[in-house]
């Protein structure tokens, strides 16, 4: 079964008016009926998530979600979250019933994401009315009921565009070391540490440096010492957030060090933006409000990063505490001007179109946000250092 995380793939939201046919399309793309479907307005209500190989692309998540011009008395409350939803799709597929004119729903759609127009139900038209809407809409997908090669033609589509932001996906560490650098990588293992494996942020670290050459040692902060001796030659320490002053102290001031959730800070985001947040830290006071977005539940234990550690940190730091507020996974607050700091997690969780969108908006309300890594190297006092190679 496939197991890649929905934060690893590229996110695709069905939108479109009531009744178009969304959660059909949904299925069919699936191959499988997980939305119900009903000629009933607003029969979904929330968004569906979905993961799906689309084949020969790789790994997807598709994104059902309610109508646009819902009516009902829930109508606006789930408009909201659909919308909510675009915030982390990469490709928009809007479908239109080619019966109706709904053209007027598409105008709050983010015109920043890619989007395939797709009609439905062709096959209940003339042929020469279908003729015509084709010669007016020259880059849209025409969907018959029961046409496999519709359907193909469709993901074709699909994996194009998706196919065309490949170049802006990055990497974690391919573009800042040369192949055949050495690394380690210090995970300490603590009541925080998943039983019997890494964390994502680790695993994926290690999948990049194999993709890239690159030699990756795996240690504890107990056995750094001894693994830098017998290495020899160190191109880079990456450590977890959490024990960036204890590895400070072991790596030698010549040797590049950085954190996990530092080089996931700048594959998906931006990070002079993030490193320029942190800074907001020294600014605060006991009446100051700080927004912690956590991308995953978890249960809170005494050695907590974010709910724990960091607020301690930020007491002794500032010497008084500020107020803290917590939103998990994609949930966020209305809006962040009420905030005077954000700090997001290390955004292992979070797709990166959600990280770019949390970004902008915070940016045009004029809030600093930085993340866990970044915020706890400024309050270790390293955060000079752990940016260095990443600037």
């Amino acid at each position: 079964m496939e197991k890649t995380p929905l934060s690893m793939r590229k996110h695709i939201a069905v939108l479109g008016s009531t009744n178009a046919g969304k959660s059909t399309l949904f299925n069919k793309l699936l191959g499988r009926d997980d939305a119900i479907v009903s000629d009933v307005s607003g029969t979904t209500t929330d968004p569906v998530i979905k993961a799906m190989e689309l084949i020969p692309y790789g790994p997807v998540a598709l994104i059902d979600t309610a109508g646009l011009g819902d009516t009902t008395e829930l109508g606006s409350v789930r408009t909201d979250k659909t919308m909510k939803v675009l915030n982390r799709a990469d490709l928009i597929l809007y479908v239109r019933d080619i019966n109706c004119d709904n053209r007027a729903d598409k105008t709050d759609i983010n015109k920043n994401t890619p989007t395939i127009d797709v009609f439905t139900k062709c096959d209940l038209i003339s042929s020469e009315k279908l003729k015509k809407i084709k010669a007016e809409n020259p880059g849209a997908v025409f969907i018959c009921e029961g046409s496999d090669d519709d359907l193909i033609g469709l993901k074709q589509r699909m994996i194009s565009e998706l196919k065309k932001q490949e170049r802006d996906d990055g990497t974690i560490i391919g573009d800042l070391l040369p192949r055949g650098s050495n690394l380690i990588l210090v995970c300490p293992i603590d009541s925080e540490a998943p039983k019997g494996r890494l964390i994502l942020p680790q695993v994926q670290l290690i999948r990049d440096c194999l993709d890239h050459g690159m030699k990756a040692l795996v240690v504890t902060p107990e056995t750094l010492g001894e693994a830098l001796t017998e290495l020899g030659r160190v191109d880079l320490v990456v450590t977890d957030s959490q024990a960036f002053k204890a590895v400070n102290a072991i790596v030698p001031e010549n040797i590049n060090l950085t954190s996990f959730s530092m080089l996931l800070a700048r594959s998906k985001g931006n990070f002079a933006q993030l490193r320029e947040g942190a800074e907001a830290i020294d600014g605060l006071t006991e009446s100051s409000k700080v927004l912690m977005l956590e991308g995953c539940t978890h249960n809170t234990s005494h050695e907590d990063i974010g709910r724990v550690k960091i607020p301690k940190l930020i007491e002794k730091h500032i010497g008084a505490r500020p107020r803290f507020e917590y939103f998990t996974g994609y949930s966020l607050p209305e809006s962040f001007g009420d905030y005077d700091l954000i700090i997001q997690c290390g955004m292992c969780m979070i797709n990166k179109q959600e990280v770019r969108s949390r970004l902008a908006a915070a940016a045009e309300q004029g809030v600093p946000i930085t993340n866990y890594g970044i915020a706890l190297a400024k309050l270790n006092g390293i955060l000079k250092r752990a940016a260095e190679l990443l600037t």
